[in-house]
């Protein structure tokens, strides 16, 4: 217990940052019309792709005995791979609208 009071006290500065960081995405995306917001996840697919690539480097440099950097950079890969393909399916989806319907005859 005191180690992590000793840690959120050491970083208390990047702790507010991120508290911040969550508002500010809040309010941001909050504002988005609703016609936007399938724009906005292709954008987000890009990200993720570089979040996985992140990911996946950590994990090639992290220590065979560092466990918690493997199942962090392996829960990152797992979660943006899975905002990936999310992101493709509502995009396609979305793209489907404009399709010309096929008329049965």
């Amino acid at each position: 217990m005191q180690t992590v009071i000793n840690f959120l006290r050491q970083n208390i500065e990047l702790i507010y940052i991120v508290i911040l960081m969550i508002f500010l995405g809040i309010e941001i995306i909050g504002r988005v019309p609703s016609v936007l917001h399938t724009p906005l996840m292709s954008g987000a697919n890009a990200i993720h792709g570089v979040v996985i690539i992140g990911a996946i480097i950590v994990m090639g440099k992290a220590e065979s005995g560092n466990y918690m950097a493997l199942i962090l950079g392996f829960l990152a890969v797992v979660l943006g791979t899975l905002n990936v393909v999310g992101g493709f399916v509502v995009t396609d989806r979305m793209l489907e609208m404009f399709r010309k319907k096929k008329t049965k005859v």
